[in-house]
């Protein structure tokens, strides 16, 4: 019972990695869900002080994540279009098999957001850096919260491998 506890909450880790670069995982509270497996291994006992410090980040960076790209966008002129645009080019980056596509399709993606949204390519242009500036901020703020949980994660296994394996 234990491994397969281990197990999922590992997983749950990945996906939250993977999730500060792939919109469509909220990738801290993954992360969060897999501390929280972890704690519920039976031996390991729940740490509720650390669960509920990780909690607190955990809230706090999901809002973040939500707020940062609309100032970026809004800081540079841009409007919602661009931010789907971004969106839609970081998801498409993910799988052009270019090695910079994933920096480079979520500023196309915002540029013919802000386009499709009637503005000259100057203003566009502008928009889709603010649109991409926020948007990389945000991803880059939730790996590092997904990084140090995973290794959170990793230190709480080192303490407790004799008891899981």
């Amino acid at each position: 019972m234990e491994v397969i506890l281990f197990i999922v909450a590992g997983l749950f880790m990945v996906l939250g990695v993977l999730g500060s670069f792939l919109p469509v995982l909220p990738g801290v509270p993954l992360s969060w869900i897999g501390l929280l497996i972890f704690y519920l291994i039976p031996g390991i006992g729940i740490n509720y002080l650390i669960l509920g410090i990780t909690l607190a980040v955990t809230i706090l960076i999901y809002i973040l994540d939500l707020v940062i790209p609309a100032l970026g966008t809004r800081k540079f002129g841009g409007s919602r279009k661009g931010m789907i645009g971004a969106t839609i080019g970081l998801i498409v980056g993910i799988f052009v098999p270019f090695p910079f596509a994933i920096l480079i399709c979520p500023f196309v993606g915002a540029f013919i957001g802000e386009i499709i949204n009637k503005s000259d390519s100057r203003t566009a242009g502008k928009a889709a850096f603010g649109s991409y500036v926020g948007l990389l901020a945000s991803s880059f703020m939730e790996f590092i919260v997904t990084f140090a949980f995973l290794m959170l994660f990793l230190y709480q296994f080192w303490n407790y491998k004799e008891l899981i394996f």
